[in-house]
């Protein structure tokens, strides 16, 4: 069950982050100051859903983990960490900040320069998840090869 738990939340996490990034970049290149608005805003809210899944993601792995001494379960811990903390240090913190400025619509350099370290944080968070997802797929499979 909490193998399941571990899989569905990080699916939900990693389609979550590729939305917002998705969402970011196409209204950002192809919408109105409004819209940007009402996205950024959203993303905001979306947090709510995001950082729970995290930290089930996180705190399944980690129980998961226990024991294992494979290579591959020691990155997927090391990534879950970096992804922990950029989401913590860069992510949270930008996205309150570009809701606020757009809702204010101040679309200026100041938005547009923490917009950019947004993307480029969430790309690494997206690039970070598939990993791991692709490590516990490649788990799973090792699970299942060695089962009677």
């Amino acid at each position: 069950m909490l193998k399941s738990i571990h899989a569905t939340a990080g699916a939900f996490a990693l389609t979550i982050i590729s939305c917002f990034w998705l969402a970011t970049v196409i209204s950002e290149l192809f919408t109105s100051p409004q819209t940007i608005a009402t996205v950024k805003g959203l993303i905001l809210w979306g947090m709510a859903l995001l950082v729970p899944a995290l930290v089930m993601v996180g705190g399944s792995g980690t129980y998961l983990g226990k024991g294992w001494r494979l290579p591959v379960v020691k990155a997927k811990s090391r990534r879950m960490k970096l992804i922990a903390s950029n989401g913590l240090l860069i992510l949270l913190p930008s996205a309150t900040f570009l809701a606020m400025r757009a809702d204010a619509e101040q679309l200026d350099t100041i938005f547009y320069a923490v917009q950019a370290l947004e993307l480029l944080a969430g790309a690494t968070n997206i690039i970070l998840l598939s990993l791991s997802f692709r490590d516990g797929l490649s788990l799973r499979r090792r699970r299942i090869q060695k089962t009677p």
